[in-house]
């Protein structure tokens, strides 16, 4: 049974990914090849799998994300689905291009508490053109209830 690695947080050098697809700079990250992005442990989330336009992240609200009423804040959700959403996206582009979020949209369905425990938050990539990316993502708990969903919309950045 082979483990996940320990992450490590950081930002990759243009050098180290100037020749890798954002499908196999992801990929690196999962593969611990890559430092993960500090956002990830200041908002507890990882990803575990990408695919050709779809990314599968597992995140962990806790007590440090709480908001006045005692519910987790509604911007670590919206915040979660547009990661998911860039990095469905960012999965379909050759080496050397980047995106931009331009729009990211949510509806929060369910609260969202410190102790609800471990979630899913799926992105998928809905239409891309050359300049426009259009991507879904959702957020579910372990009875499979959607908790929040949203949509963004990318802007591909060329060479």
């Amino acid at each position: 049974m082979s483990e996940t690695p320990e992450p490590v947080f950081g930002i990759a050098t243009l050098e180290q990914i100037s020749d890798m697809s954002g499908k196999e700079h992801l990929q690196a990250i999962i593969d611990g090849v890559l430092p993960a992005p500090p956002i990830a442990r200041t908002l507890s989330f990882r990803m575990v799998e990408v695919g050709d336009g779809e990314v599968l992240f597992e995140a962990t609200p806790g007590p440090d994300l709480l908001n006045p009423m005692g519910g987790v804040h509604g911007g670590w959700a919206l915040t979660l689905i547009d990661t998911v959403t860039g990095c469905a996206a960012h999965s379909t582009l050759p080496a050397g291009v980047g995106y931009a979020s331009i729009e990211t949209k949510a509806n929060f369905s369910r609260p969202i508490k410190a102790d609800t425990g471990l979630v899913r938050a799926e992105g998928r990539v809905v239409s891309k053109g050359r300049t426009i990316i259009s991507a879904e993502g959702k957020i579910i708990d372990r009875e499979g209830r959607v908790l929040a969903h949203g949509t963004s919309t990318l802007m591909v950045l060329p060479r």
